[in-house]
């Protein structure tokens, strides 16, 4: 329905001719009008619908002071919308008796001082009054068009998002049901604003029905998802309360986003989604305020605290590269951290398990991060990195790029540690750091290849019994054996390594050089796979 008030009917020009004065019921003003009447009949409020307005000269209403306050009281029962009497047919002055009934009743009372053509003012109105419905009818199948379009596209929080800023050109938050901002797009205000202590406020305001409006923060809201499955709540910026029109867009929005949800196999996909971008923001700029606040809305504090980057990477096997062993992986690591009441990030980032943990600043953050790899190993293949604890946000991105060299630089079959740090990666750590150089390509190549092509040619296994060599550095016996092969056999092998290599493995310069090529070589290998 249209929105036209008493008193925008009032400053319409034609009215305004007739030098309108509000004699009783101001506060009743902004009643919406939804018709206006001119009649000359007494017992007219039968006749009428709620929001009707209604014109008269006075000429067929009561004499009486007590009949005019029945007819005052009959016009408020049928819920019109005010009364506007032409003077000068009947009364020069508004009878004291009707004006103090509809002050009482909150009625309002309007007297024109000059005529008016009757006709004329109802067809201004009602234009008026189309016009607004049409421009409403309009808004309503644009607000349609475009989350029809969003629904088709299977469109994205985000997108949906920015269609209701768009349409309602105010700031817009999508929250859990936790009361944790999941994302949201700022309106004309300063958004830091509508989002100070955004918790607390939002478990204040309890939502009884589907949608309702919050007088006190200016907060349209609604539930996104069913009534006794809803997984969170749209709130969209209404300092004023909002027309029916805003209510339906921003029901339109929240059946948008509980379809994309419905759609979207991840029961938590919207919270992982989140803590991707945050993740992905942090590892580009860690000192952006506007990031920074995200973390702190998604329950990640970071005032005074320590922040540890963790990545988890299934070892090779049967199954853990499949989708369904990362979801295991991930529901794993966050049931975990929540056991340990460690506020964290956690997401999937290329294939390995991302997460970014904050904790006090004065606690240990060995012991718990032991701890959660323990719970996460007990059903799980991975090997963890961590990176070393920073105390300032704008150094979150290193200790998330080591955790990820780390794990990285773990040997294959290394699964005496739960969690690897980056102290324990030595040489393999730093090849790993140089295998994007290309002259740690060329230096493996220029060490092994001989070695690699008799091999291929002969199947002779010179390139295992060099690593059988290089692990057992004090007794070749030992290197033997973990080949299941003689000594003699084992020392014939060194001699056609040592002639197809025209170098003394005896010499420590020299192993040291094979050993590193061997380490780079495996290095390279593991970053094609």
């Amino acid at each position: 329905m249209a929105v036209l008030s008493v008193a925008d009917v009032l400053a319409m020009p034609v009215l305004r001719r007739a030098r309108p004065e509000v004699v009783a019921g101001a506060r009743g003003l902004g009643r919406h009008v939804r018709w206006i009447h001119a009649a000359e009949l007494a017992d007219i409020a039968p006749l009428l619908r709620g929001g009707d307005l209604l014109l008269s000269t006075g000429i067929a209403l009561p004499d009486t002071a007590g009949d005019l306050e029945l007819f005052a009281t009959s016009l408020a029962d049928s819920e019109a919308a005010g009364l506007v009497i032409e003077l000068g047919r009947r009364w020069d002055a508004i009878p004291p008796s009707l004006a103090a009934a509809c002050e009482r009743l909150g009625l309002p009372l309007v007297a024109l001082s000059r005529e008016v053509r009757f006709a004329a003012v109802t067809q201004a109105v009602g234009e008026r009054i189309v016009d607004e419905q049409l421009a409403e009818l309009r808004e309503a199948q644009r607000v349609h068009d475009t989350f029809t379009e969003l629904s088709i596209a299977e469109a994205g929080p985000g997108e949906i998002l920015a269609a209701v800023q768009r349409l309602s050109g105010a700031a817009v938050v999508l929250e859990s049901d936790q009361h944790q901002v999941l994302d949201y797009r700022s309106g004309p205000e300063d958004i830091a604003a509508v989002l100070a202590n955004w918790e607390s406020r939002s478990r204040s305001v309890q939502l009884d029905r589907r949608t309702t409006w919050d007088e006190k923060y200016g907060w349209l809201i609604t539930r996104v998802g069913k009534r006794d499955r809803g997984w969170g709540r749209l709130v969209v910026q209404a300092e004023s309360p909002p027309s029916e029109g805003m209510i339906a867009m921003a029901e339109r929005a929240a059946a948008a986003l509980a379809l994309h949800r419905l759609h979207d196999r991840h029961r938590d996909s919207l919270v992982r989604r989140t803590h991707h971008e945050l993740l992905i923001g942090l590892l580009a700029d860690p000192t952006s305020a506007d990031v920074l606040q995200r973390c702190e809305l998604a329950g990640l504090p970071t005032a005074k605290r320590q922040f540890v980057g963790l990545t988890l990477r299934p070892q090779i096997g049967a199954g853990t590269m499949s989708g369904s062993f990362l979801d295991d992986l991930i529901a794993a690591t966050v049931h975990a951290v929540h056991e340990l009441r460690v506020p964290a990030l956690v997401c999937e980032v290329d294939r390995d398990v991302r997460a970014l943990l904050s904790f006090p600043s004065s606690a240990n953050t060995g012991r718990p991060i032991d701890d959660l790899a323990a719970k996460v190993q007990r059903r799980y293949p991975v090997n963890i990195g961590a990176g070393r604890a920073v105390a300032r946000t704008s150094e979150i991105d290193r200790t998330l790029r080591e955790a990820q060299h780390v794990v990285q630089s773990v040997r294959p079959g290394a699964g005496d540690r739960l969690v690897h740090r980056l102290e324990d990666v030595h040489l393999r750590g730093l090849l790993t750091m140089l295998a994007d150089d290309d002259r740690l390509r060329m230096f493996a190549v220029r060490e092994l290849t001989a070695l690699r092509e008799y091999d291929d040619q002969n199947g002779s296994g010179l390139v295992d019994t060099l690593w059988a060599l290089v692990n057992h550095p004090t007794s070749k016996s030992d290197a033997a054996a973990s080949l299941h092969i003689s000594r003699p056999v084992f020392y014939d092998r060194l001699a056609k390594i040592e002639r197809l290599l025209g170098v003394d493995l005896n010499d420590p310069e020299i192993r040291v050089s094979v050993h590193v090529a061997l380490i780079a070589d495996q290095v390279l290998r593991d970053q094609i796979l």
